[in-house]
């Protein structure tokens, strides 16, 4: 029934709501207290007030005892599958640090060089981000680069990217950065660069308890003889934030065959490899990524329904992929949402994650991930934990680690599937 190609790019704009300017799409998140708790408390402080206007002061403790107390069965708020994304914990395992810049963050660091923007306010440029085709993509993305000059930025950046993280309830992301265009175009040295993300990482650690490991990548654009040198960072940086070595960019004209090896080198030294493939090039780039670079896990690969036999790999294998779905939808992987392939991927027992990719410059994050694919295919909360658990199962988490963090999972899961159901 699955003809092969189906999933091919579309070659035109995507209809208006793929521009990225679409929110949650759902009501908005209820008041935690009930309305009849309040009502309840209202009536009782009123109760509690003096001749002289002062309120006695037992109103704290009918306070305490109201706010806590369960309200009755039949009253009780039922949670809504957008608050249980919203509340749920996570895990990020494909987003790229460059691309998650916000706009208030860009504004900051363009005042701070004095960098001419299209816009001059935080609205104006929410504005100017927002996605139309992947020339106007690019020319976000390079303005972007344009304005990270120093360490210093680089530290703010992730910093302020953590901290976002943190406000989704993401404990743990695995973050792509592409070292080589700092050190091209700023001069400025790996070990510097490295110095900052892990100052970064240790403040989100103490300050908002989440975590984050530093995928180093190649840009597939460069001429394959910069790959040791990329892959020699990676291999430095083991044991210090870098838990992965990767492969992004344009697809096409650049297979993965190219930096077989730098890719190697690093599997030689121990440090897992996750390139992209299969977003904009069909079944091949996979079957590369995997043959010649010894993918452990692929970013995107929703192409792979393309070819039967490699889903039946990735199927037995238990490859995990790192999929993106409004990336796909914006970049004319999938005409729109409901054609994404993600289904068809669970459906064939594919072992499938959600992730935001570049989210500001596609209007998204991860909690608006989860709820687009919920309302597109009607998952449920129990589809929406697996796939979850299967981003920390896929982690490079060292393994009491994600043993801990599965068990707090599974209790915050458990808490939240009571108030949801």
């Amino acid at each position: 029934a699955r003809m092969v190609g189906r999933w091919a790019p579309v070659a035109r704009q995507p209809p208006e709501w793929t521009r990225c300017d679409r929110g949650i799409g759902t009501e908005e998140l209820k008041k935690t207290l009930h309305e009849t708790q309040l009502a309840r408390l209202q009536t009782e402080l009123v109760k509690l007030v003096r001749p002289d206007g002062r309120s006695d002061i037992r109103a704290r403790s009918v306070l305490e005892r109201i706010a806590t107390q369960r309200p009755p069965r039949n009253e009780q708020i039922t949670m809504s599958l957008a608050e249980f994304i919203a509340q749920m914990p996570k895990v990020e395992l494909h987003v790229h640090l460059e691309g998650s810049i916000q706009p208030e963050t860009l504004l900051k660091l363009a005042r701070r060089h004095g960098v001419g923007l299209p816009a001059d306010s935080v609205e104006g440029l929410r504005e100017w981000y927002r996605f139309v085709d992947f020339s106007h993509f690019a020319e976000v993305y390079l303005t972007i680069s344009e304005c990270v000059r120093t360490v210093d930025d680089i530290e703010l950046i992730a910093r302020e990217f953590l901290a976002g993280q943190a406000s989704q309830n993401i404990r743990h992301s695995e973050v792509t950065y592409t070292a080589y265009t700092h050190y091209l175009q700023k001069g400025l040295a790996f070990e510097s660069q490295l110095a900052a993300l892990n100052r970064a990482r240790a403040w989100a650690q103490r300050e908002h308890g989440v975590t984050m490991g530093v995928v180093i990548d190649i840009p597939r654009i460069i001429d394959a003889s910069y790959g040791p040198m990329i892959a020699d960072w990676a291999i430095q940086g083991m044991g210090d934030g870098v838990v992965a070595f990767g492969l992004g960019g344009l697809e096409r004209g650049h297979p993965p065959e190219k930096f077989a090896d730098a890719f190697d080198r690093t599997r030689a030294a121990g440090l897992p490899s996750v390139p992209h493939a299969g977003e904009t090039e069909g079944p091949e780039s996979i079957w590369g990524a995997l043959r010649s670079l010894g993918a452990c896990r692929i970013g995107h690969g929703v192409r792979c329904l393309e070819d039967r036999a490699l889903v039946d790999e990735l199927r037995e294998r238990q490859i995990p992929l790192e999929v993106c779905p409004t990336s796909n939808v914006c970049l004319g992987v999938a005409s729109s949402m409901a054609e994404h392939p993600v289904k068809m991927l669970l459906d064939d027992g594919l072992y499938v994650t959600i992730n935001s990719d570049d989210p500001p410059m596609f209007n998204t994050s991860l909690t608006q991930e989860f709820v687009h694919i919920a309302e597109a295919f009607d998952f449920d909360a129990t589809v929406v934990e697996r796939m979850t658990l299967n981003a920390l199962r896929a982690s490079f988490l060292p393994e009491d680690e994600k043993a801990r963090l599965e068990t707090e999972f599974a209790a915050e899961f458990r808490r939240l599937h009571a108030a949801y159901q």
